[in-house]
């Protein structure tokens, strides 16, 4: 059996905003930049929901898409078009918000599953659990959360990719809840012997959050992760340690795309 060797790539393209926002959006140059080189998947999160039918014409690659948070009035084109007026400073009020996972065309999906990171159940049992004050509680129901993986077949090995995006909270134990629930999602997803691929914005960092360093431990087996809120890890298959672009990668035309760089990791 061929080893796998597969570039996976995460991005958090924050709304399709440049650094500083402007009144227009930059997404579409954003995919196309994100997928230019054919990376074998890119994990995409803060997309707004009218995006995700547009993304397989961008990229060139399949896409499985997740809706965290839907549009605001139910509709995501009227969503994009309010948004339209300025991304600026509209952002997602109004279009929502989805990640997608997309796939070279040479690698053969089997299956795709999501669950939601903070369910209003989840939130009470780990509230009391932890301790977790009434303002955090309150803040972590506002914007709702999912993970995502999609398993795919890559030159006669099997591949399973997880994408999450963990709330924006205070208390890193309530991070590290949802990611530990992200984890045992993706684990439990994969079939034994896959090669188990781990990204996203993870919106903890290293010394701050415990579940992070434990990943990488003896339980997991997960790759180590590196400083900064957007990772991609790898279990089941030896990886190349992540790497974060460059700015000037992600600079077109002079603006910055994103308040976040694309980071990358090789399955060998």
């Amino acid at each position: 059996m061929r080893p796998l060797a597969l570039l996976v790539r995460t991005w958090n393209v924050f709304h399709g905003n440049a650094v500083a926002p402007e009144r227009r959006g930059f997404l579409e140059e954003m995919v196309r930049l994100a997928s230019a080189d054919g990376p074998d998947a890119l994990c995409l999160q803060e997309l707004p929901v009218w995006s995700l039918p547009r993304l397989e014409s961008w990229s060139g690659m399949r896409a499985f898409g997740a809706v965290a948070s839907r549009p605001l009035l139910g509709s995501a084109r009227l969503g994009g078009a309010i948004t339209e007026l300025h991304h600026g400073l509209l952002r997602s009020a109004f279009t929502g918000q989805a990640n997608a996972i997309l796939l070279a065309p040479s690698l053969r999906p089997l299956a795709a599953r999501s669950i939601v990171l903070n369910t209003r159940g989840f939130r009470r049992a780990q509230a009391r659990v932890l301790g977790i004050d009434r303002s955090v509680r309150l803040a972590w129901a506002k914007e709702r959360r999912v993970c995502h993986a999609v398993r795919t077949e890559a030159d006669g090995r099997f591949l399973t990719v997880a994408n999450l995006h963990v709330s924006k909270l205070a208390d890193p134990r309530a991070k590290d809840a949802e990611l530990l629930r992200a984890a045992t999602f993706a684990t439990a997803f994969a079939e034994p012997g896959d090669a188990l691929v781990l990204a996203g914005d993870f919106n903890v960092v290293i010394g701050q959050s415990r579940m992070l360093e434990q990943l990488a431990g003896a339980d997991w087996h997960f790759t180590e992760p590196i400083p900064g809120l957007d990772q991609v890890l790898v279990s089941g298959a030896p990886a190349s340690h992540a790497e974060r672009w460059p700015d000037e990668r992600r600079r077109v035309e002079g603006r910055l795309l994103s308040d976040h760089a694309p980071v990358e990791a090789r399955i060998e």
